[in-house]
């Protein structure tokens, strides 16, 4: 097996990995970080394949903005159900 496509079968595995440990995970913000650490590999991935625009494309708006917003959404939340 050549290196890049043993470097490839690595980062899809990891990439698959945390998307199901997210969502599996039942602490919210675990799930969110874990969710941004995945957008982030898939985006080496993207950059491997050669498609530099959609990597930096997911790496700033899915491991960025939209990790930014779920941990803030979850922090603005109370917990216990609003008693």
């Amino acid at each position: 097996m050549e290196l890049m496509s043993l470097i490839n079968a690595v980062l899809l595995l990891s990439t698959a990995i945390m998307f199901v440990m997210a969502v599996e995970l039942k602490k919210l913000i675990h799930a969110s970080i874990l969710l941004g650490a995945g957008s982030a590999i898939l985006a080496c991935v993207f950059f491997i394949a050669g498609a530099p625009f959609a990597a930096v494309f997911e790496l700033v708006v899915g491991a960025g903005l939209i990790t930014v917003l779920f941990i803030s959404a979850i922090s603005m939340t109370k917990p216990g159900g609003g008693e």
